[in-house]
């Protein structure tokens, strides 16, 4: 175990978040995600929900401060809708953990597909929640 580093965390995503370099990014995936369809990289943190992975991880992950949006989560599909929950429980350990972090930016779906198989991993994810996937874009940590 090591200090202030949230149990969590495994050593496999710690090792993960370290590796990753500014501009790569992490899609938290939520449980009914195809992961493994998108990326080669994927990791398990099964039964953890997305709310605590953030408040774990955004202590030790600078977001990308270089762009717009650091933050990307899936727009509903046509005749769906959002559960506006989902958004505001992510945004209270974005604001606790990273308080200057930007609005969370939407894309449709593909182009989510899109961004995950570019995606440095993918952490799949306990989350229940419809459209409870989560881009993190890594910036650059300060001296």
């Amino acid at each position: 175990m090591l200090k202030g580093i949230s149990p969590l965390i495994g050593p496999e995503l710690l090792g993960v978040l370290c590796r990753m370099g500014h501009g790569d990014e992490i899609v938290l995936a939520d449980a009914h995600f195809p992961g493994e369809t998108f990326n080669d990289n994927v990791l398990r943190a099964d039964g953890l929900r997305i709310p605590d992975l953030l408040d774990a991880i955004l202590p030790l992950f600078e977001l990308d401060s270089y762009v717009d949006s650091p933050l990307i989560m899936m727009k509903a599909e046509p005749g769906d809708s959002l559960d506006p929950e989902v958004e505001k429980a992510y945004r209270i350990p974005i604001d606790k953990r990273a308080p200057a972090a930007p609005a969370i930016a939407r894309i449709g779906r593909f182009d989510f597909y899109d961004r995950a198989k570019e995606a440095f991993a993918v952490l799949m994810t306990g989350e229940l929640a419809k459209y409870g996937n989560i881009i993190l874009k890594k910036g650059v940590t300060p001296c």
